[in-house]
């Protein structure tokens, strides 16, 4: 096998492995979501348990990207390419543990029940898990326009979030008696933000392989 097909073949593999990591990162959110929801303490748990998966596979990927660096010494695109690769996984890799914090804020709010409607928490976080599919994807087709795409999402979730935190900051001096769920509220609320944002850091990561320069989606 030829240098280059041997690199192209370690690059499919790497590129496979992330689009398995990001699966399990994000069925992980949604899982987590569900369970917070439904109260079903088994899920939450079983989220919490699961995380050593992904950690696992976030660290075959290092592996792979740094004995690929270490062996073919590449240059130019195709280093940006594993650059983009290593940090891809990263961020989805923070997406997992985001769902083991949501469990965990689940599990401490226990049976209690919600102080307040979580209707727009749950489209946040649909809207939040559509946004991370369509960034994988388009980061596996190297879609430029639909990588763009990603930070309307994103200002929408901004939106979503801000609108959230002034509900819940009002709603704890009405009823001082539930500031510990509102603050495990707002730690949910947050984590899903954040998740948002590593959608849109590898929406980024997609333009800086393509064009390479650095882009702020956030702007």
């Amino acid at each position: 096998m030829a240098a280059r097909e041997r690199f192209d073949h370690e690059i499919q593999a790497i590129q496979s492995e992330l689009l398995k990591l990001s699966n399990l990162s994000i069925q992980a959110l949604e899982i987590s979501f569900t369970a917070f929801i439904e109260k079903d303490f088994d899920k939450s748990k079983l989220v919490i348990e699961q995380d050593v998966v992904i950690n696992r596979l976030e660290e075959e990927i290092n592996d792979r990207v740094i004995l690929v660096m270490t062996r073919q010494q590449p240059v130019a695109k195709d280093l940006r390419r594993l650059v983009v690769l290593l940090k891809a996984a990263a961020d989805m890799e923070r997406v997992g543990d985001y769902a083991v914090n949501i469990a965990k804020e689940s599990i401490r709010i226990g049976n209690e029940r919600f102080i307040t409607s979580v209707e727009l928490l749950e489209d946040m976080c649909f809207k939040t898990t559509v946004m991370l599919r369509q960034v994988i994807e388009a980061f596996v087709d190297e879609n430029m326009s639909k990588a763009k795409e990603i930070a309307e999402y994103d200002d929408q979730i901004d939106e979503m979030y801000g609108n959230i935190i002034t509900h819940l900051m009002r709603l704890s001096s009405v009823a001082p008696e539930s500031i510990s769920q509102i603050t495990y509220l707002s730690f949910i609320c947050r984590y899903i933000e954040r998740c948002a944002d590593h959608a849109t850091n590898i929406a980024e990561y997609l333009l800086y392989l393509k064009k390479g320069q650095r882009f702020d989606l956030n702007q």
